[in-house]
């Protein structure tokens, strides 16, 4: 477990990235062979385009580094459920495992909403690990939500 933590740190480090810019802090990384070889953070207000989530760019990046669309071997971690369009990207990526911090109640499509990346209709499936960091990535998000709602009460 103490390997899926590090990897989380980064994936928080990301996270933290997306916070300084004003965007929702959802931070991955993507690793194969002790290696990180994609990161991202949000970026939808910054690049004004919906599909700019943290994994999403993530998993570019390292289908760029390889040079090759299927992750398989590769591992994602993220703070946070993936939503069904992140979700159904790990399938399309084929990445071989999925690590993330706190549940999405509203939009996670992997243990929350439904089940995308373990759905046997699908041609293949992700292995799952929640809950690393738990706390630290919910109270990211908790804290930029709440100062949200703060200026808005401010205004």
């Amino acid at each position: 477990m103490g390997e899926h933590v590090a990897w989380m740190r980064e994936a928080l480090t990301e996270a933290e990235k997306a916070c300084v810019l004003g965007e929702v802090p959802v931070g991955a990384v993507v690793v194969r062979n002790g290696e990180v070889i994609g990161r991202g953070h949000n970026l939808r207000e910054t690049l004004l385009d919906s599909s700019a989530h943290a994994e999403i760019l993530a998993l570019r990046e390292a289908a760029r580094k390889l040079g090759d669309w299927r992750l398989t071997g590769c591992t994602l971690y993220v703070t946070i459920e993936p939503c069904p369009m992140c979700a159904g990207a790990l399938v399309q990526f084929r990445v071989s495992r999925l690590v993330y911090g706190a549940r999405d109640p509203k939009a996670g499509a992997v243990d929350s909403l439904v089940d995308l990346v373990r759905d046997p209709r699908f041609n293949h499936r992700v292995e799952v690990i929640s809950g690393v960091l738990e706390e630290e990535c919910r109270a990211v998000i908790q804290r930029f939500f709440r100062g949200l709602r703060e200026k808005k009460d401010d205004s």
